[in-house]
Formats: C-alpha cells, structure tokens, sequence
C-alpha cells in the first residue's frame, strides 16, 4: 500500500463537478403575491429558476456518468491504458464532452480519487468516534474499511493504484489525507499499547499491516465470490485483533 488517507480544502466548485452538492445554490425570488387587490396576475413568476435548476440537474447527470464510465474504464484498462475516447463512449458522449466537464483525463482521475480518500477518511473518523475502547475503536475501522473497499472494489482500485498518474499537486493533496488517515488509525494503536489492550512492537508497522490488510480487499474482491462484505470484515476484523497483539 501506498503510506497514508484524505488536506481539506476541497472547492465548492470541484464538490459540484462530483454532484456531491445536494441542493443547488438558487437565489431566492422576490416573493411577489399573485392577487393584487382581489384580481389575479397575469404575468406569473418567472420560469428561468426552473430552467436553470433543470439544467444543473443535466450538468450533475452528465459529469456523473462520466465518472462511472471513467471508474470501469480505469479499473479495467489502467490509466494509462484509457483513452478519453473509452470514457466518451461508456458515458454516452462525444470525445469533445469530456472536456465540458473536466480539464484532462488526470482531472477525472483526480476527482475520483479525491472523493474515495474522501470517503475513506470519514469512515475512519466515525469509527474511532463511535466508542472509547482503543479494541473497539480498531473493530470498527476494519470493518468499516474492508467493507467500503469490498463493495466500492472498482473504483477503490482506481482510487488506490493509480496514485502514480496524478500531477504532483494532485498527489500530494492525497498524500495529505493518506496520513491524516494513518496517524488517526496509530492513535488508536498507540492508546490500545498505552492502556494495555494491544502489546505490539512498533505502532507504525502495525498500523501499515492493519489499513494494508483492509484496502487490499479491493484488488481481489469480486461480487460473484462466495464471501460477502459482512463475512469478510468480521474475519479480518479478529485478524487485526492479533496484529496488534490484542489481549
């Protein structure tokens, strides 16, 4: 794996591009009374609002199915083995549409990976949130982990194998978040070695094995397989437990 997680900083604009803003921003209308002294308006309010939010509805549909197309077209073909071209025609698009929505093919990676480390650092932090127990801290991340990446398996292996294809900003963003991801996940080590609960030799090391073990779930796991999300997670949940040397 490569070292750890998910800086902040991540623009409006780039949350809209991913259609992860929920409600678009419309400006309220004047409110206007639609009877003036008992007789009704002719004109009623203006129908641009409603244009405009349909639009963005297209706008979010479209940058969407890019997404996806670019997420199957990556964890097939690797980045490298893509062409805007395989993007287009999974998404429904002309070659020329791509670059409506995003500035290269990298950006599309880009927002991909942002979002699933993204992803990846809330789960981590709900965990550890959801209880004091450095035992049941650890639980929760493994199984919070090895599920998100056994559903999510396609677009995890984009997210997480293709680091080298990004610009250098790019990456060091994600870099920044891979650690903020690691270092929580050591605290709760470190906090489990402190009150007794995990003998281990060194936090760091265990701490690499414990999110390795999770995010490789991604490269191997197949839908069609006989080992559901929940079988897996609880397997490695306890296999984690002897990483850190759990008493």
């Amino acid at each position: 794996m490569t070292p750890l997680r998910w800086p902040a900083g991540l623009t409006k604009r780039l949350l809209s591009r991913l259609g992860f803003l929920s409600v678009p921003q419309v400006r309220r209308s004047r409110q206007q009374s639609p009877i003036t002294n008992g007789v009704t308006k002719r004109h009623r309010a203006p129908q641009a609002p409603q244009r405009r939010q349909d639009g963005d509805g297209e706008v979010r549909d479209a940058r969407a199915r890019l997404v996806e197309a670019a997420v199957e077209a990556f964890a097939a073909k690797g980045f490298h083995g893509t062409t805007t071209r395989d993007i287009a025609a999974a998404a429904g698009m002309s070659p020329a549409g791509i670059y409506v929505h995003h500035r290269s093919k990298e950006d599309l990676l880009y927002v991909i990976s942002r979002s699933g480390h993204d992803r990846t650092l809330a789960v981590v932090e709900e965990a550890v949130g959801s209880s004091d127990s450095p035992r049941e801290q650890l639980l929760a991340v493994v199984r919070g982990l090895v599920a998100l990446h056994a559903r999510g398996h396609t677009r995890a292996r984009t997210v997480n194998y293709e680091l080298a294809a990004l610009t250098p900003a790019h990456l060091s963003e994600l870099a920044a978040i891979r650690r903020k991801i690691q270092r929580t996940v050591r605290a709760v080590v470190e906090a489990g070695a402190a009150a007794r609960d995990f003998e281990v030799r060194d936090a760091a090391v265990a701490t690499l094995a414990v999110l390795s073990l999770a995010i490789d779930v991604s490269r191997w796991y197949r839908d069609e397989g006989s080992w559901s999300p929940e079988d897996i997670s609880e397997q490695y949940a306890d296999l984690a437990l002897r990483i850190v040397g759990a008493r």
